[in-house]
């Protein structure tokens, strides 16, 4: 059984109520729903939330609400425990059904850069090839190489983030932003993963635990969750040209 899992709680800090954003007549948090709700192999679509209005705009679509507890619902808790809390719970539901837990797609109420398509596609990968743990959204962002980073030191200086001595000797260190090769982004539109990553989360790749340790890229392109006011008019212009929001 594949099943698809979204999270999203209220209260945003950053960006107040960036969930509940309406973008092109829908309310953000629906698009991910809507791109599962189009992927024939999902059978039932699960939401983590504690926030009433994600309830509200996304009940129509027929989805089962998991309660999130107090203790995961504030802006310190991880995604990685989210997933984990409602992967349990889920797995409780479909046992009693007598069925069996195949993949889950696991999708964020901020993020609406994904379709059926990109969904469609990370399934098929983990059906057609048993060593990856899970396929997850990927883009491409060579102006955000970690070259690039920088930190403010305690003299108010820039240093590298990361210490150029530790980058492979192959890598180009240069103004060129394609220099270095493309650098690959888990966008955090989609993960598509086996049931394995959620039970064995200690032994996942950081940052994104749930992801397993081998992992598939999903091709997409200018993916992301939205964070920022800055990022809407080119969520806009994803949804027009790739968006499941007719």
């Amino acid at each position: 059984m594949i099943v698809a899992l979204m999270i999203g709680r209220a209260g945003s800090q950053g960006f107040p109520d960036k969930n509940l954003m309406k973008i092109l007549g829908k309310r953000l948090c629906e698009y991910p729903i809507i791109a599962a709700k189009r992927t024939k192999e999902i059978e039932q679509i699960f939401v983590s939330t504690d926030c009433p209005n994600i309830k509200k705009f996304t009940k129509k679509y027929n989805v089962t609400f998991l309660k999130r507890p107090k203790y995961l619902a504030t802006s310190k808790a991880l995604g990685e425990d989210v997933f984990k809390d409602a992967y349990f719970k889920i797995k409780s539901i479909v046992e009693k059904k007598n069925k069996k837990l195949e993949m889950l797609v696991l999708l964020m109420a901020n993020a609406g850069t994904v379709n059926n398509k990109l969904i469609n596609k990370g399934i098929s990968i983990l059906k057609n090839n048993k060593k990856f743990d899970s396929a997850v959204t990927t883009s491409i962002y060579n102006m955000w190489s970690p070259i690039r980073a920088r930190r403010l030191t305690k003299e108010k200086t820039l240093k590298p983030f990361i210490p150029f001595k530790n980058f492979p000797k192959n890598i180009k260190i240069n103004c060129d932003r394609d220099a270095q090769g493309d650098v690959y982004y888990a966008d955090m539109s989609v993960s598509v993963v086996r049931p394995k990553c959620l039970e064995q989360m200690d032994k996942g790749l950081l940052p994104q635990k749930w992801m397993g340790k081998n992992i598939a890229p999903i091709v997409s392109d200018a993916g992301f969750d939205l964070d920022f006011e800055w990022q809407v008019p080119i969520l806009k212009f994803w949804l027009k040209k790739n968006g499941n929001f007719k």
